[in-house]
């Protein structure tokens, strides 16, 4: 004889696993990895820098 199966459990976990499948393949498509973000900030914080440098006093 067959154990009993939860339907609800099961039908949850196959939710789960698809929602997560659709997660991991977004993270490929869209996702950067941490050293892209640190070199963006980086060019970012310099951008603003030098733009700060640059910038006329008005006196």
């Amino acid at each position: 004889m067959a154990d009993v199966a939860n339907l609800n459990r099961a039908r949850k976990e196959r939710a789960r696993d698809t929602k997560r499948a659709q997660a991991n393949e977004n993270a490929v498509k869209f996702g950067r990895t941490k050293a892209e973000r640190v070199a963006e900030a980086a060019l970012e914080a310099k951008a603003c820098k030098m733009l700060d440098q640059h910038a006329l006093d008005k006196e």
